[in-house]
């Protein structure tokens, strides 16, 4: 099971697509005992991967700590960053204190546009020297690229940069209009390039050996399927089935991009919220409506629930960017 934790709001960069509206410090974020006692809830909940985010995790002064404790609970500790605090004095601490791979935000081969999307002067220069920084140190890194439909075409050559710079991985996050997001609904990708995309990414999973990974796009699991492309995953859409989420001040949730609340951790213990909450019993149940109720893959891609409700307002209705779930009898 997977948990993110936004550590903190505070980002030293004002991307357009966040979803977390991160900027300046919110109030009352969580201390770092409150930190350390809910890495322990987490731990003994059963979960064992464990994201650190933001905002930007790296302007958390107690980072360090709180990545050691995590490892020494047992959890695998990883990051979701921008990557551009990443020195090669950071990239060895968090080493030590138990990292064990980056997430780092690069959306463009381009630098310019890159700089734009995150607006930030220098913020691609900034990410690649992260990308030196984690190689140097011998700790893992991935790509993490938002796709929509003005970088769409440059992911295959996003990939080939991740295979150049030793990364681990290339994640691609299918924009879900939350947060500042809102603001760019309609870059994010239709039907027929939400499709085209994916079975692009298969075929190019079958030429490298890095791990691709389309997040926020669970009907890959449909499409890996029906290309014959073998993959460790087993569900699509993991929000409150075997993932959530928990704000800077405790918040949980779902996932990053389905606003719900579900409980706070500083009201009601997080495994408690974790089992009781009632969005994560009806999200379990997989019920769901419209074309993704009548699906075949119901059960191994379940739709992204956050589309769902932002198209829709409803959690369970059909995801609203597949162009298979129409098929009536598939």
């Amino acid at each position: 099971m997977i948990i993110s934790w936004n550590t903190t709001n505070a980002c030293n960069m004002y991307c357009k697509h966040c979803y977390r509206d991160a900027g300046a410090k919110a109030e009352e974020e969580l201390g770092t005992e409150e930190g350390l006692a809910l890495i322990d809830q987490i731990a003994g909940a059963g979960f064992k991967i464990m994201i650190f985010s933001g905002g930007e995790p790296l302007m958390r002064d107690d980072i360090f700590d709180l990545v050691s404790h995590a490892r020494e609970m047992g959890l695998r500790p990883v990051f979701g960053t921008n990557g551009t605090l990443i020195t090669g004095g950071t990239a060895q601490k968090l080493k030590k204190a138990g990292a064990m791979a980056m997430g780092i935000s690069l959306d463009s081969v381009d630098s310019v546009r890159h700089d734009d999307f995150r607006a930030t002067p220098g913020a691609w220069q900034g990410a690649v020297d992260g990308m030196l920084a984690c190689r140097e140190a011998g700790l893992p890194f991935q790509l993490h690229t938002t796709v929509m439909d003005w970088n769409m075409p440059e992911v295959e050559k996003l990939t080939d940069f991740a295979v150049k710079m030793g990364a681990i991985g290339h994640h691609i996050f299918f924009l879900v209009p939350t947060g500042r997001a809102v603001n760019i609904e309609a870059e994010s990708l239709r039907s027929e390039q939400y499709e085209e995309l994916l079975r692009r990414i298969m075929q190019k999973q079958a030429e490298v050996k890095i791990e691709l990974k389309p997040t926020c796009a669970p009907q890959f699991m449909r499409v890996a399927d029906q290309m014959g492309v073998k993959t460790r995953f087993s569900k699509g859409c993991l929000a409150g089935i075997s993932y959530c989420i928990i704000s800077p001040k405790g918040i949980v949730q779902p996932c990053a991009y389905l606003n719900l609340p579900a409980g706070n951790v500083r009201e009601t213990p997080f495994g408690e919220i974790w089992r009781e909450a009632e969005i994560f019993k009806k999200l379990r149940t997989e019920d769901y409506q419209g074309g993704c109720g009548s699906c075949r893959y119901q059960k191994v891609c379940g739709g992204c629930r956050a589309r769902a409700y932002f198209y829709h307002g409803d959690y369970m209705a059909e995801e609203p960017w597949c162009i298979y779930h129409g098929r009536r009898g598939y």
